[in-house]
């Protein structure tokens, strides 16, 4: 049985830094018990994010190569992307599947959502498994075209061996999914 935790009180934050993509804030806290601490943090100003692991059929996924500024490489993942203004997480995935895959989806389920880091982000990124993919592709905002692999289900433990293959969050997507459709 979990007890429930009483929060914090905030009892002062000031914006430490900023840059073009991230602002840092820093919040004085008082606990329940009396201690007092600093913590900073990027608080949330977006809407979110989606991932979504696309199924060309129904053995196989489609991943995504692409550069990855904070490690200076390529890795290969999920298609993925922020929600726009205006836009629910269904219709930024599938936003989102046209611009990196060239695909739209018919079905798209939510899957899951997960926390990036709650530490020091807010932010969360919705999950879908998508399928019944047509053909279609929009314009993004890639630097360059993205390398689309396909990569059969069944073989998702030699992925996981993948050197490329290592961001968390596709990690999350990938065992989700296939709990969630079980032996194919």
């Amino acid at each position: 049985m979990t007890t429930k935790k009483v929060l914090p009180q905030i009892t002062a934050r000031k914006q430490v830094a900023k840059s073009r993509l991230f602002a840092i804030e820093q919040i004085d806290l008082t606990f329940s018990n009396g201690v007092e601490r600093e913590y900073e943090r990027m608080p949330g100003a977006g809407r979110g994010a989606v991932m979504i692991v696309p199924m060309l059929d129904q053995h196989t996924m489609l991943l995504v190569r692409e550069y990855c500024a904070g490690t200076h490489s390529y890795e290969l993942g999920f298609p993925k992307g922020l929600i726009d203004a205006g836009e629910s997480a269904a219709e930024a995935a599938n936003r989102e599947l046209k611009e990196e895959i060239g695909y739209g989806a018919e079905n798209l389920t939510s899957i899951h959502t997960v926390a990036m880091a709650p530490a020091f982000f807010d932010a969360q990124m919705t999950i879908f498994l998508a399928d019944t993919l047509y053909v279609e592709k929009l314009e993004g905002d890639e630097p360059e075209d993205l390398e689309v692999v396909p990569w059969p289900i069944a073989d998702y433990r030699q992925l996981l061996l993948q050197p490329d293959f290592n961001e968390a969050r596709s990690l999350a997507a990938l065992l989700l999914v296939k709990d969630h459709l079980g032996d194919i």
